[in-house]
């Protein structure tokens, strides 16, 4: 999507608010609270941002402490740290299909099934559990992070394409790894030809256009190590730090990219963290 003005933001950010939220936020502006979400968000509209902002963040900063009540950040973090290996055993999204292929259909004895899935197939569940485990959270540790920004507005509830607003635009929120193929000084040197790249190579099932912000980590000694610097939180907060106090969203951050014989405008981000 192209730059939306500033009423068009607004309305996405009340989009991006549960209905409770709409009520409770009627109430402290003292507007009738009745009706569904349609009739809170036109009544709503023409509240202040400085109003519609403070309390999307005072409600963001509460669902922050109902996670760290289950477990801090420093906890959190301890366990993160107890990962040793970074395989994924079954390639993402593949799961199903190599059990019907390597098991299901290919294994004719009920005790050879047995033997074949305590032997081989646990190790490689076990595998991906434990590196989908560590994605989630350590991406639930930075995206946390970002939110409270005094630069960035989050979404309180899902809405697609978007998890942040910064600088007045909305944003979809990609904490990555470089991808294998991509040569790392290209990265380095044009972090936009990068984004037009994983806008052009993301998956069919998964496509979009729109807005998004990469975060991008890559060891640059040792790629297969990229995995661990995602759990350095100290130099990736100092770096998101300096990224969103420095960055602004103008008419360059526009790319265009071609998909599926299509060709689309977006705006995009990149913030490369290298090791």
């Amino acid at each position: 999507m192209a730059l939306l003005s500033q009423m068009e933001v607004k309305n996405l950010k009340l989009m991006s608010i549960n209905l409770d939220n709409l009520r409770s936020l009627c109430n402290s502006v003292k507007v009738n609270n009745t009706g569904n979400g349609t009739d809170l968000i036109k009544r709503l509209i023409n509240v202040p941002d400085s109003i519609l902002d403070n309390f999307i963040k005072k409600q963001y900063d509460m669902l922050i402490s109902e996670r760290q009540e289950l477990i801090s950040d420093d906890e959190l973090k301890q366990e993160l740290e107890k990962v040793k290996e970074f395989s994924w055993g079954v390639v993402q999204g593949q799961l199903d299909q190599k059990i019907q292929t390597e098991y299901v259909r290919k294994i004719f004895k009920y005790d050879e099934l047995l033997s074949r899935v305590k032997g081989n197939l646990h190790d490689d569940i076990t595998s991906y559990v434990i590196c989908t485990w560590y994605n989630h959270w350590t991406t639930v540790l930075i995206e946390e992070h970002i939110a409270q920004h005094p630069k960035v507005i989050p979404t309180l509830k899902k809405i697609k394409g978007i998890d942040i607003f910064f600088n007045g635009q909305p944003f979809d929120l990609k904490t990555t790894y470089l991808p294998r193929e991509y040569p790392i000084k290209d990265a380095i040197k044009n972090p936009k030809n990068l984004a037009i790249w994983m806008y052009e190579n993301q998956g069919e099932q998964r496509f979009g256009a729109d807005n998004r912000l990469f975060v991008v980590l890559v060891d640059t000694k040792k790629p297969e190590d990229s995995w661990k610097l995602k759990r350095d939180f100290s130099t990736i907060f100092k770096e998101i730090d300096e990224f969103f106090n420095l960055s602004s969203v103008t008419k360059s951050d526009e790319i265009i990219f071609s998909f599926k014989g299509r060709t689309y405008t977006t705006v995009t981000k990149v913030l490369l963290i290298t090791k």
